[in-house]
């Protein structure tokens, strides 16, 4: 898929398109990401949370693992991705992870709030604000440290 011309603003278009196309199927929240490869639309997805009743299945996850599947490697480095909204956490780990190295965004976490989508309490167990609603408990374990004192050549 080639988009016409190289315009941040007519690539956000796809994302928006998105957006609006999983709100008129009512498979998840209003958010659509769309990943480039310079002028090439790798992959384009909208939030398919209700869908899939997967809630890890936010646009930009989505759009990142259709694009790996697509260009056959994790490493989306040489791309770009598009999005609705601001990241989520979890979206920019996926983000992260797939070493994509820019997200444009349309809009804002506050933005997202005030639609109902918060994820005000996630920042604020970042930065340890509170505890957040999940207690995460640590069992020290040597088999689990094992693990990471092998050596891999998976990466």
């Amino acid at each position: 898929m080639k988009l016409q011309g190289n315009n941040p603003t007519d690539k956000m278009t796809v994302a928006i398109q998105e957006a609006k196309e999983g709100l008129a199927k009512q498979e998840g929240g209003p958010f659509g990401a769309a990943i480039y490869q310079g002028d090439k639309l790798i992959a384009r997805a909208h939030n398919m949370v209700l869908q899939t009743n997967d809630p890890t299945s936010h646009a930009e996850v989505t759009c990142i693992r259709k694009a790996c599947a697509k260009l056959g490697k994790f490493d989306l480095s040489d791309c770009v991705i598009y999005s609705t909204c601001q990241p989520c956490p979890m979206c920019y780990g996926a983000i992260y992870w797939a070493k994509i190295p820019e997200c444009i965004y349309g809009s804002e976490a506050l933005d997202a709030e005030r639609g109902g989508f918060s994820d005000r309490e996630i920042y604020q167990a970042i930065r340890g604000e509170n505890k957040g609603s999940v207690n995460f408990s640590y069992i020290e374990n040597h088999e689990c440290k094992k693990l990471f004192t092998e050596t891999y050549d998976l990466y």
